[in-house]
């Protein structure tokens, strides 16, 4: 290919020329991912690019994810990438592989300060929602105002909302004294 050094650790693997076969691609996996001068394989025809080789990549930022990461050993390999891909516009840039492994991988990223919030017990939970309000406002006062005609003031609300929290308590009651962690219609005590 274009500017690529081959690394012949493996014999060619013998197969009849056929539509498509190059016999500078391998078949076979080729040397051991161990191999001190093997950088990265091509994503075609995984053909080894050795360190400090030339290799080609897309232009197209999908094809340069660290996830992705396409290298190609030459721009016909690249050109096999391209139906799937369905770039609008792309073409091959032409790159070298580093020098030595060292520089390979990704350099080291400084530690991310991760911000934890503390749990909430459910002690705590319940101790400030035992003031808030649990009835919505505006669909009380709708209801006053179709069923009377009347107005509804802001300081109904907490009111109406302690009798709400007394009957799901006694509802709470029903549940546990029955067994269950559900809380059902039929909990709700008739004697209102």
């Amino acid at each position: 290919m274009d500017g690529v050094e081959p690394i012949d650790l493996v014999p060619p693997v013998d197969r009849a020329p056929s539509a498509g076969y190059n016999p500078r691609h391998r078949t076979k996996r080729g040397p051991d991912v161990d191999d001190p001068r093997l950088w990265k394989r091509c994503s075609v025809c995984k053909t080894p690019i050795g360190l400090g080789a030339v290799y080609w990549a897309c232009n197209v930022s999908t094809c340069n994810r660290k996830r992705t990461a396409l290298v190609f050993c030459g721009v016909d390999c690249w050109e096999v990438h391209l139906p799937d891909a369905n770039h609008r516009e792309s073409w091959a840039v032409e790159k070298r592989a580093p020098a030595r492994a060292d520089d390979a991988g990704d350099p080291p990223r400084a530690p991310r300060r991760r911000v934890v919030r503390p749990q909430t017990s459910p002690t705590s939970a319940s101790a400030s929602s035992d003031d808030e309000v649990l009835i919505v406002a505006s669909r009380l006062k709708d209801f006053v105002k179709r069923r009377a005609g009347y107005n509804t003031s802001d300081r109904v609300l907490e009111p109406l909302s302690d009798i709400v929290r007394r009957v799901c308590e006694r509802a709470i009651d029903n549940a546990r004294r029955e067994g269950r962690k559900t809380v059902l219609d039929r909990d709700i005590p008739d004697d209102l």
